[in-house]
C-alpha cells in the first residue's frame, strides 16, 4: 500500500473544507456585500466546520481570505470596499483540518460582467483544468507551464511570472514551485504522492505586476484586469486527484 495515502485522506478533508467555503460563499457574493463580509462568512464556515482559515495571521497577514479585485493579480485583503455591478472577484481560501492544508480560489462575477471580463475568467479557468488534465507520474514540471503559457499567449492575455503554485501538505507552502510558464521536457519529474497547487494568474494586458505600500496587494503594473482559479490536487499512481472541487459542482461562472 503507498505510504502516501494517509496524507491524502488528510488532504481530501481540508481540500473539501475549503471547496464547501467557496460553494458557501457564491450564494452571498453579489452586489452591495463587502470583501469584509466575505471574509467574514469565510472564518466563521471554516470554524464551524472543524478548521482553521490558514491565511490569518500568516506572516502578519490580518483576514482570513484573499480577495483580489478587477486588477489585483493576488493577495488583495478584504476591506470595507463595497462590490458593484461589473466587478469581477477572486477568492482565495485556505483551510488546515488536522495539520493538512487545503488551497483553492475561484472567480466570481458581481452581476453583469463585459464580455472581455468573461473571456478572461474562461480562459484562465480553461488553462488550469488543461494542465491538470495532463497530470500524471513522470510528467515534468515544464510540461505544466508550457500548457498554460502556449494556451493563455495565443488567446492575446499574459501569464504572471512573479506568483507560482507550490507544493502543499503540512505546509501552507512547500518545495517545489509549479510555474505557471516554461519549456516542455523541463524540470523535475512528477511522482506518486506529491501534492501542490496549480493556480494561474492571467492578464488581459502585460504580466507585470506591482505591490502596493501595504506589502501583500499584487496589481497589474499596466492597470489591466487579472483573473486566478487554484487547485490542491496530488499524484496518483496512474494521474492525479483533485482535493478541492467543488461539493455542488461549481467550476467557473455563472454558479447555476
Amino acid at each position: 500500500m503507498p505510504d502516501y495515502l494517509e496524507k491524502f485522506e488528510k488532504m481530501r478533508v481540508a481540500g473539501n473544507l475549503a471547496a464547501r467555503t467557496l460553494d458557501m460563499l457564491t450564494d452571498n457574493i453579489k452586489p452591495g456585500v463587502t470583501t469584509e463580509f466575505v471574509d467574514k462568512l469565510g472564518y466563521e464556515f471554516i470554524r464551524d466546520n472543524g478548521g482553521y482559515s490558514a491565511p490569518l495571521f500568516y506572516r502578519g497577514f490580518k483576514k482570513s481570505l484573499c480577495t483580489s479585485l478587477n486588477h489585483v493579480v493576488c493577495h488583495g485583503i478584504p476591506s470595507d470596499r463595497v462590490l458593484v455591478e461589473g466587478d469581477a472577484l477572486n477568492v482565495d481560501v485556505t483551510a488546515i483540518v488536522d495539520e493538512h492544508y487545503g488551497d483553492t480560489s475561484r472567480m466570481f462575477c458581481i452581476g453583469k460582467t463585459p464580455v472581455k471580463v468573461n473571456n478572461l475568467i474562461d480562459a484562465t479557468y480553461e488553462s488550469m483544468m488543461r494542465a491538470i488534465n495532463l497530470l500524471k507520474p513522470g510528467l515534468k514540471l515544464g510540461d505544466i507551464g508550457y500548457e498554460i503559457q502556449s494556451f493563455i499567449e495565443k488567446k492575446g492575455y499574459s501569464v504572471v511570472r512573479d506568483f507560482c503554485g507550490h507544493g502543499i501538505s503540512t505546509t501552507f507552502h512547500e518545495p517545489p514551485n509549479i510555474l505557471h510558464y516554461g519549456r516542455r521536457n523541463t524540470g523535475m519529474e512528477l511522482r506518486p504522492g506529491m501534492t501542490f497547487t496549480i493556480e494561474p494568474m492571467i492578464n488581459i494586458g502585460e504580466w507585470d505586476v506591482k505591490m502596493l505600500k501595504d506589502g501583500w496587494t499584487a496589481v497589474t503594473k499596466d492597470k489591466s484586469l487579472s483573473a486566478q482559479f487554484e487547485h490542491t490536487l496530488g499524484i496518483t499512481e496512474n494521474g492525479y486527484e483533485i482535493f478541492t472541487e467543488s461539493v455542488k459542482g461549481y467550476s467557473k461562472p455563472p454558479y447555476l
